[in-house]
């Protein structure tokens, strides 16, 4: 099984920018298009940058929640300021969180293969917790010999 941790983290809250994601929720290759069209939508027209200017790190977020029956994927920062518009601030429960960490040649590459990991290996194959909802993220922690490296945070409970 691959390599992961429980960690206890406190409650923290992530301003996002999101889009609805349309594909259908089995549809990974749909869901990762769409994904990527906004990254790239929001590197063009200078919205990430917004974001990371008022950072109080330099994590990224890739935050994926569901809210009023709508799958919504977020770009986000830890923050103490709040913007208008199309931000939302995205609220993550103290408690225990499946942490899986890993690198790869860029942003999007690291959220999917984390995601792929976590979704697909850790959690269907563990016996002793649960993710029973919530939101979760990719977080894009730096840069380090040419490669993005980061980790999946996903808030479970022990079964």
């Amino acid at each position: 099984m691959t390599n992961y941790n429980l960690e206890y983290k406190d409650s923290f809250t992530v301003l996002g920018l999101g889009t609805e994601l349309k594909s259908n929720y089995t549809d990974y290759a749909g869901i990762n298009k769409e994904k990527s069209d906004f990254w790239q939508a929001i590197k063009k027209d200078g919205r990430l940058d917004t974001l990371k200017a008022i950072a109080t790190n330099g994590y990224i977020f890739a935050v994926n929640e569901a809210v009023n029956n709508k799958m919504m994927h977020y770009a986000g920062v830890l923050t103490k300021v709040s913007l208008p518009e199309e931000h939302r601030m995205i609220q993550f429960p103290k408690g225990e969180y499946l942490v899986v960490k890993g690198e790869a040649t860029t942003a999007e590459e690291l959220s999917n293969k984390l995601t792929g990991i976590a979704f697909g290996q850790v959690l269907p194959e563990t016996k002793d917790f649960a993710y029973v909802g919530g939101p979760n993220a990719t977080v894009e922690m730096g840069h380090e010999n040419g490669l993005v490296y980061g980790e999946m945070w996903i808030p479970v409970v022990r079964k």
